[in-house]
């Protein structure tokens, strides 16, 4: 049965990441709650789709994790004509030199953390974002697939892969191709496991985020549901504080 497959492999994937990815979740959260309790920000930035929605204003997450988001849009509107000439699709993480453009519009500061996700860890832009915040003065921590993106070839000038240019490697242990379950008739594999593997990975961090900080006799602020009674209050005090403290 595919769906017994899945787990079984899933169910793995998760152990492979708690007998090897203690010792780079304490640096992470080392490095975080260095940063929060000096003034600095925990930014995220995911050119994939790990991260974004799981990790930011979560209920029971730190209210500290702050996103970076890029928007391009180009508006052109125009009359329908038939299109005799082939353009070239261009995508964001390809685009040489927005890196640095996201860096110096960024609200990143010296002593901050970034955290990059990206699965494959072979596009240009997670890469530069990585070595330009770095450059800045950020600690860099990238979570990515080690043995995926071993197996492709880097896009990024410098040959260089995500997990090649950071500070901390945070691995989601997924395997070449990201899927669990090959399906024989699809001739292909079905099931990724990238999704799962980095939210198990961006919680625990935050556990242990939360614990070190607490060990420092300091109180992170964490949102509360928005549907249990009370949370619109307690959110908002709890911003509010935030604001003011940084954590």
């Amino acid at each position: 049965m595919l769906t017994s497959e899945y787990f079984a492999n899933m169910k793995a994937v998760l152990e492979r990441i708690e007998s090897t990815q203690m010792e780079a979740i304490e640096k992470s959260a080392e490095a975080i709650t260095e940063s929060l309790l000096s003034d600095g920000a925990w930014h995220i930035m995911d050119t994939g789709h790990m991260l974004m929605y799981e990790a930011i204003g979560r209920t029971g997450g730190l209210m500290a994790v702050r996103p970076v988001r890029v928007s391009l849009n180009v508006e052109n509107p125009v009359r329908y004509r038939e299109r005799g000439v082939s353009k070239k699709r261009v995508f964001m993480d390809s685009i040489e030199g927005l890196p640095q453009f996201i860096v110096e519009k960024s609200n990143m500061l010296p002593g901050d953390v970034l955290l990059v996700g990206s699965v494959s860890g072979i596009n240009i832009l997670p890469v530069q974002m990585a070595m330009d915040a770095k450059k800045l003065g950020l600690t860099v921590i990238g979570l990515t697939a080690v043995e995926y993106s071993s197996n492709l070839e880097a896009k990024h000038s410098s040959g260089k892969r995500l997990f090649e240019v950071c500070d901390i490697v945070l691995d989601n242990c997924s395997n070449v191709g990201d899927t669990l379950v090959y399906v024989d008739e699809l001739e292909q594999g079905i099931c990724p496991s990238s999704g799962i593997a980095a939210s198990y990975i961006i919680w625990a961090v935050q556990a242990r985020v939360v614990e070190m900080m607490l060990e420092r006799g300091k109180k992170p602020h964490i949102y509360m549901s928005n549907n249990m009674p009370g949370a619109g209050e307690f959110n908002a005090k709890a911003w509010a504080e935030y604001e003011k403290v940084g954590y």
